[in-house]
């Protein structure tokens, strides 16, 4: 029997490094609902696939070595003794309890990942909500001070418009007192601009005269 001691081993061999694996994958739940973190980000989802294809290949070998194991119990030609029909049967019962084990921690892993990207997205989106809400602030601040700016460069043109009007005005008043300053210096313009004005005033009032005149003659002459 020494195909029976050599599977015998093995088995022994892969129940111990399974459990170990087993282990390490339930805790992989465990720190996943307890941390409750961004699993893409984190690399959760990683060494969950690693370490799941790890325990499913070793459940594999271990049914394969359980095969092997069963083939030994049934063989009529070398028929094992009690103690290792017991043996086997109990590496049997064993690898079943792997298996039922495996699909429970599978079943918990996944809920545990599914939770925590759940989480992970509401919080993905609570923070794309408030960096949106916080760039329509900012996109709002932004035409608040192109219109704050807009309003401080129309009030720069009317104060530079209002200087222009006080310097052409301040220009005119100096031609003005230029002008009075030349007529009064020069006292006989005065004068001739009175004669003018004076002349005016006679010949309007003979064209006057001379106009009434003809219409009394006018008149005069139709009846």
């Amino acid at each position: 029997m020494s195909n029976y001691d050599s599977l015998h081993r093995q088995c022994r061999t892969l129940e111990s490094l399974f459990d170990t694996k087993l282990t390490a994958y339930a805790r992989l739940a465990s720190s996943i609902t307890r941390n409750q973190d961004d699993v893409e980000a984190s690399g959760s989802t990683a060494r969950w696939r690693d370490l799941e294809i790890e325990v499913d290949e070793l459940l594999e070998k271990l049914q394969e070595i359980n095969d092997q194991l069963s083939a030994l119990a049934n063989d009529a030609e070398n028929p094992p003794s009690q103690s290792m029909l017991r043996a086997i049967q109990r590496h049997r019962e064993v690898y079943l309890d792997y298996a039922r084990e495996l699909r429970r921690t599978k079943s918990n892993v996944k809920a545990a990942l599914d939770q925590a990207n759940l989480l992970s997205g509401v919080r993905n989106d609570i923070d794309a909500y408030k960096s949106s809400a916080a760039d329509a602030l900012l996109s709002e601040r932004g035409h608040i001070d192109n219109s704050h700016q807009m309003t401080d460069e129309m009030l720069a043109q009317a104060y530079e418009t209002r200087a222009e009007f006080a310097r052409q005005r301040s220009t005119i008043s100096g031609i003005n007192a230029r002008m009075q300053g030349v007529l009064s210096s020069m006292p006989g313009i005065n004068n001739l601009l009175g004669m003018i004005k004076t002349r005016r005033r006679r010949d309007a009032v003979i064209v006057g005269c001379l106009i009434g005149l003809c219409m009394v003659l006018l008149f005069m002459y139709m009846f």
